[in-house]
């Protein structure tokens, strides 16, 4: 069977087209990354090198697929309006014009819990929680403008199930814990009040089992939006304690005002716009303070109930799995 997985080199694409590899799919694998593609094809994949923002590749890449996952975005707390919009919104309506004129059988998307997000306390937000009337950043309007490209196409009779994964981590993760440890290394990681903030993550290949589920789910799971957590809120400073204990690592971390880091990363903001004209991301912005300044736990019992979704991999030993991967490749310093 033909499986498509566009954004296959980034983190949760890649680990998605190993596990297809190994149900014995055959996979095309798009994306940008060449030497992460040149990997894949190695592995067994089919790589096309292509960009979501190339309607006709994005059309040629659905001819003869039966399911597409679509993994790609522009995924980061920075950026140009344009780049969202061109990555996150005609990406995904390019993706919807290839599924729709090759009559793939389903697309499985996959959205974000940041449009959830709104610079308060949430504790289980379930997907009918209402969203702000204003979206946190760029990422989080254009990724809600593509989940409406999706919602409209599903009325139109495309067949799709979309998932909202919160906080992607293990081996081969490039952006969360790894910041945390740069953090630690060059610094300290930033702290309010006291890390007691509660907080969801996902194990990469838990999020990979609810993926396949997404493929094999009943069509009254259609149309539908499904949280995807590993179940187990946790505080803040738990996660940073088993992660620098696990890797053998002093932890430095310092209390800071909330209300002081916010104000400090407004002013690096400006200073990104106005002085490098936005080219260049802020060490911090107000978003990532946001995210590690208020709670916010998802509630994922729709995801259990409705696709069959059991969280595999726990915290403590996801963390441990990354920590052994983190060991592995850069060593005790790296």
């Amino acid at each position: 069977m033909n499986v498509l997985v566009t954004g296959a080199t980034g983190f949760l694409g890649r680990r998605l087209v190993q596990r297809l590899l190994e149900e014995g799919y055959t996979v095309t694998a798009a994306g940008r990354n060449e030497a992460v593609g040149r990997e894949l094809t190695l592995e067994g994949a089919r790589f096309l090198p292509a960009s979501l923002e190339d309607e006709q590749a994005m059309l040629d890449a659905c001819r003869g697929q039966s399911y597409v996952f679509h993994c790609g975005a522009l995924s980061t707390p920075w950026g140009a309006y344009r780049d969202f919009y061109r990555s996150n919104v005609m990406g995904t309506r390019h993706v919807i014009a290839g599924c729709r004129t090759h009559g793939v059988t389903r697309l499985i998307h996959v959205s974000t819990p940041s449009l959830y997000f709104q610079y308060k306390d949430g504790f289980g937000i379930s997907e009918a929680s209402p969203l702000p009337n204003k979206p946190v950043n760029h990422y989080a309007r254009t990724k809600r403008m593509a989940e409406s490209l999706v919602d409209e196409a599903f009325a139109q009779g495309l067949p799709v199930v979309t998932i909202r994964p919160r906080a992607l981590f293990g081996p081969g993760d490039n952006a969360i814990f790894p910041r945390l440890v740069r953090a630690n290394q060059k610094k300290f990681v930033p702290l309010f009040r006291k890390g007691q903030i509660m907080m969801d993550i996902t194990y990469i290949d838990n999020c990979v089992d609810a993926l396949l589920l997404c493929m094999r789910s009943p069509e009254s799971t259609l149309g539908r939006k499904y949280n995807i957590t590993n179940g187990e809120p946790i505080p803040f400073i738990n996660i940073l304690e088993q992660v620098f204990r696990l890797l053998d690592m002093p932890f430095h971390h310092k209390e800071i005002p909330y209300k002081l880091a916010y104000s400090l990363a407004g002013l690096m903001e400006l200073a990104s716009k106005t002085l490098l004209l936005g080219k260049a991301e802020p060490v911090l912005t107000r978003y990532t303070l946001g995210t590690l300044g208020f709670h916010q736990t998802l509630d994922i019992t729709a995801a259990r109930e409705e696709l069959g979704y059991r969280p595999s991999i726990s915290n403590e030993a996801g963390i441990r799995l990354f920590a052994d991967w983190w060991k592995r490749m850069y060593g005790q310093n790296g």
